[in-house]
């Protein structure tokens, strides 16, 4: 498939979906599936379970998240394609299965199929290091590196990830020899890292473990300096600049499901996300809310696919 293709399908697929008796306006009438195509605990899994809580109050109908990980977020996305359009099936997460993974490899979905619903959470991350190996800053684990190739495993939620993009982009850009380690959620991730088996990742479900010490945050994955952490620098200021940039989750429908349920649907996201409970249940979960509506989130995914276009073509990505 090209990608201009998607692109150019994403843009309009939310003028696209077809029309619908208006009965559909008494959507939700039975619960809802929330898909992570990973791992319990990971990243995505922390950002989709304080929505599934909220969604369900606001709704009155059960929000449930259901994690299919594995293959880097091909087997939920696989999942959320072959269910029924009927407003009762959505991905949440990053856009990698929609995005990234089919420039890498043949999917059994196609991803033109999928529809933004909404922006629920960017994540606040940054590489970290297991301190175990003495490194301090950004320089210090350049240098390590370049000292000791090979030496130095970096682990992701899987390849093609966001996590292994950032990764991929430093590593070309810096000239290091940093072995990658596939895994199948965030959370298999940082109980490796923690245990010492691989020295860094980019996730946020690494935060709570940088507040406690047990992890030094060497950079943070955006244009400026984050108020929580005003000493880490971003990657520009360290030497590397056009790769800074963090993680976006989203909500993500099939093509094929109402316009009335995905304008519902949005609309609750955006009225939810403004809230400050939200906002602090949100913090919690190591990101910040950015409420989109549809044809906002839509732009915003273009957006971001022409990035990642260049990213896998620039750093040479490839399916293992």
């Amino acid at each position: 498939m090209r990608r201009r293709e998607f692109l150019a399908g994403s843009a309009v697929a939310l003028l696209a979906a077809p029309s619908v008796v208006r009965a559909q306006s008494k959507w939700p009438e039975r619960p809802v599936k929330l898909i992570v195509p990973f791992a319990p605990g990971g990243s995505t899994d922390l950002v989709a379970r304080p929505w599934a809580e909220k969604l369900t109050e606001a709704f009155g109908q059960q929000f449930v998240v259901e994690n299919r990980g594995g293959a880097s977020g091909l087997i939920g996305a696989e999942a959320v394609a072959k269910a029924p359009a009927d407003g009762y099936t959505y991905l949440v997460g990053t856009s990698t299965p929609i995005v990234t993974l089919p420039l890498l490899r043949k999917v059994s979905y196609d991803p033109n199929a999928f529809v933004p619903v909404g922006r629920v959470g960017d994540a606040v991350t940054g590489f970290v290091v297991n301190p175990s190996i003495g490194i301090k800053t950004f320089k210090e684990m350049i240098e390590y590196a370049k000292t000791n190739p090979g030496k130095l495993a970096f682990g992701s939620s899987g390849i093609g990830t966001a996590p292994h993009i950032r990764f991929e982009l430093m590593r070309q850009a810096a000239g290091v020899d940093i072995l990658h380690v596939p895994y199948r959620g965030g959370a298999d991730t940082l109980n490796d890292l923690l245990a010492g088996a691989i020295q860094l990742m980019n996730e946020s479900s690494s935060m709570p473990h940088v507040r406690a010490g047990k992890l030094i945050l060497l950079n943070v994955n955006h244009h400026t300096r984050i108020a929580e952490f005003p000493d880490v620098p971003t990657l520009t200021e360290v030497g590397y600049p056009g790769i800074d940039g963090g993680s976006w989750f989203g909500v993500h429908a099939i093509r094929g499901v109402p316009q009335e349920i995905l304008e519902k649907f949005n609309a609750k996201l955006v009225e939810i996300g403004k809230t400050k409970d939200m906002q602090e249940r949100i913090a919690k979960a190591n990101a910040v809310l950015t409420p989109q509506t549809l044809p906002e989130v839509a732009k915003h995914l273009e957006d971001e696919a022409q990035v990642t276009i260049r990213a896998v073509k620039s750093a040479g990505i490839k399916a293992e």
